[in-house]
């Protein structure tokens, strides 16, 4: 055979190869050094693929799908298999992986970082609105019996009608069988409003059930209800954080969960209450709205510090 032919028909080869028909010693005979690295890591990439579950699978069953018909195609065009090709799957192969982070086999985890935002669809097409500098988690093999879900940092929930949903924080937990609510929960301060439907809400002494327009807040251990929630979901979906009679270190701890930036707070007093709201998308305004309705003074020392005084 000639050269440009066993060139021409590396796509078979590869096919073969992958398929576990031909050894790598005889698919060697057939491509450059440089090329059968390049996919060899290709097939190393798909087999670590192989043993992940959907919704991913077909993606991967697509790949397959393109060997199999050149395969049985007898005069297929021609296309180079050249290692820009194979890195290119391979690179697609690693992005599928790295959607999730996996711990250990079965728990999923998705997390954000200052300023991210995530949406994400669960297993039974519920779906969850990660805020910044948060994380959830949940064990995809138990979730047919026990949907489950960990949050550290806030969520909004809207939850498909099923068996029992519960979000467990360190703060409490909230269980529901469809609807929509959103959690906070941060060190010593635990909120949870009802949207839609029903929510219980239960820590180690108490025990709540919220209505739509309903909310529960446990900070530094006491506990407030309230019942004047107007909105329709919580506004930080849409680009911007309100507050209700918070104190304000918790909203200076979210403009940090926001912002890439940091606050010297040592010369003003954190516990004075703020209700209002700032801009998830500009830091100047989202600092104006916040200080200049408090009389408090804030200067930027640098890029990454800002110094907050009476």
């Amino acid at each position: 055979m000639e050269k440009n032919s066993i060139h021409n028909d590396n796509e078979y080869f590869l096919a073969d190869w992958i398929e576990g028909k031909i050894s790598a010693e005889e698919f060697k005979k057939y491509v450059s050094e440089e090329d059968f690295i390049a996919y060899n890591k290709l097939q190393k990439g798909i087999a670590l693929y192989e043993q992940l579950e959907a919704p991913l699978d077909h993606t991967f069953e697509k790949i397959q799908k393109k060997i199999a018909a050149k395969k049985e195609t007898k005069k297929p065009k021609v296309r180079n298999l050249n290692l820009n090709w194979a890195i290119s799957i391979a690179a697609s192969i690693v992005l599928f992986i790295g959607i999730y982070n996996m711990i250990g086999t079965n728990t999923v985890l998705i997390n954000t970082t200052i300023g991210e935002h995530k949406s994400i669809a669960l297993l039974d097409k519920s779906v969850v609105f990660l805020n910044s500098n948060s994380e959830i988690s949940y064990d995809k093999k138990r979730w047919n019996k026990e949907r489950e879900v960990k949050l550290k940092g806030e969520a909004y929930f809207k939850v498909q009608k099923g068996s029992t949903f519960t979000v467990i924080t360190d703060m409490g937990s909230v269980t529901v069988l469809g609807t929509q609510f959103n959690v906070i929960a941060k060190k010593d301060y635990f909120d949870v409003v009802c949207y839609e439907g029903k929510v219980k809400v239960k820590n180690n002494k108490n025990s709540f059930i919220l209505t739509p327009g309903k909310a529960v807040r446990i900070l530094n251990g006491e506990i407030k209800e309230t019942d004047k929630i107007t909105q329709q979901a919580p506004t930080w979906i849409l680009g911007e954080s309100s507050f209700r009679s918070v104190p304000l270190k918790y909203v200076i701890d979210a403009l940090e969960d926001q912002y890439k930036i940091n606050f010297d707070r040592k010369l003003i007093d954190e516990s004075i209450i703020y209700t209002g709201s700032f801009s998830n998308k500009n830091l100047d305004i989202a600092l104006a709205s916040v200080f200049k309705a408090t009389g408090i003074k804030y200067k930027k020392a640098n890029n990454k510090t800002i110094v907050l005084s009476k």
